[in-house]
């Protein structure tokens, strides 16, 4: 078990896991689980780790086929600027491995938005806390579970 698993037991929200064999050459995370997963790419979301005006941290959600707009992120959140962390510094900050970043059950909870279409899914996909791993789980759920907001976050 994941914390992100403990965390959906705990709250005894309805969820499925998904598990694939993760191959090491994979270029991208997010799509190889869509595709190993047959599962439509809007659905699966990367969950990427930014930091604000360099000075806190958050999570962004996003459909992995999609890139993430720092300037929307940046100004959702009402800050001037956002920017990607390091790996070892997600790592660190989240306690997952880069690959697995759950937005659940996280070392510390830090604030999450979610590309707005999530809200249009009746089903979302998002890691499970390892490679090879990922939860389904419904976006409302997953929004109150992570007190998210819903913002349009892509370019």
């Amino acid at each position: 078990m994941t914390p992100a698993i403990n965390l959906l037991n705990k709250k005894k929200l309805p969820y499925q896991i998904l598990k694939y064999v993760h191959d090491t050459s994979a270029p991208a995370y997010g799509l190889e689980a869509a595709e190993k997963l047959s599962l439509p790419v809007n659905s699966v979301f990367k969950t990427l780790v930014v930091e604000l005006d360099g000075k806190s941290c958050a999570v962004a959600l996003i459909p992995v086929n999609q890139k993430l707009s720092m300037k929307k992120l940046a100004k959702a959140a009402g800050s001037k600027k956002a920017s990607m962390i390091r790996p070892e510094d997600a790592e660190r900050i989240t306690g997952y491995q880069v690959g697995g970043v759950s937005p659940l059950g996280q070392k510390k909870a830090l604030p999450t938005w979610l590309h707005v279409s999530a809200q249009w899914l009746q089903r979302m996909y998002v890691s499970g806390g390892r490679r090879g791993l990922e939860i389904e789980i419904s976006p409302p759920d997953l929004i109150g579970l992570v007190r998210g907001k819903v913002a349009d976050l892509t370019e």
